[in-house]
């Protein structure tokens, strides 16, 4: 029997997609949100398309006083933990709202980097797992248009990276996501190009890919290493008159 997955975030488009994904492979699934008794509908159509047991849990990412606790109450310890949890912002109002700004630091990277360190610390003791955190190429370069956003990224990926150097000798496994632009609810009506965004199933997809063929670090769709690698490359003079 497969390993349980543990979907932290699962009312999202790309948490709902991930945990079909892993149904289909036979894994039971554990989804976890703050409102979870809204996966009702969820829980019971993933039980019936893919014939696996799927358990609900509720779970607050900026309640970290409760993280131990929620990780003691996994039954059974989930063999991969998948991150799905962040909010968007907007990045003139978060400029001049402390509180907004806050929420996003929070959810985007200090209330995931705690979960996983839990999850970290249990995985490592057990001597097995997998944790995959969802987070984005806005953390590659700080842009004028989303760098509230993409320095809570930023920090997200250097602790996946940091995680994922400290636990490689202990057979727990680190893998970063790094989707550009996704159509979900939290981007709708969004002027999105169409080229480069991707959708939760493509999401999925590439987890799944990163999960079988052992990559660390992977791009969504691969032509955002190449446009981040070009943005990275700028030199700072130039960068700063740029409107991105």
């Amino acid at each position: 029997m497969r390993g349980p997955v543990l979907i932290l975030g699962g009312r999202s488009d790309i948490g709902l997609a991930v945990a079909h994904r892993f149904a289909a492979r036979g894994h039971p699934v554990q989804l976890a949100a703050r409102d979870v008794g809204r996966l009702a509908a969820d829980k019971a159509d993933l039980e019936l398309r893919h014939g696996v047991t799927v358990t609900l849990h509720s779970f607050d990412v900026l309640d970290t006083a409760s993280h131990p606790q929620f990780v003691d109450g996994l039954t059974p310890l989930p063999q991969i933990a998948v991150s799905a949890i962040g909010v968007l912002g907007d990045q003139t109002r978060d400029e001049g709202d402390a509180d907004a700004a806050t929420l996003v630091l929070r959810s985007n990277f200090e209330g995931p980097a705690l979960i996983l360190a839990a999850l970290a610390n249990r995985f490592e003791e057990r001597g097995s797992g997998m944790l995959i955190g969802i987070s984005s190429v806005a953390g590659d370069r700080g842009r004028a248009r989303n760098y509230i956003y993409g320095a809570a990224k930023a920090g997200f990926t250097a602790f996946l990276s940091g995680l994922r150097n400290r636990l490689a000798a202990r057979d727990v496994r680190v893998i970063t996501v790094l989707p550009g632009f996704v159509a979900t609810r939290m981007t709708a009506g969004m002027p999105l190009p169409a080229w480069l965004t991707a959708t939760p199933a493509e999401v999925a997809t590439a987890i799944d890919r990163a999960v079988r063929w052992r990559r660390n670090v992977v791009y969504v769709r691969p032509v955002w290493w190449l446009i981040m690698a070009i943005i990275r490359a700028l030199p700072e003079p130039l960068f700063k008159r740029m409107k991105i």
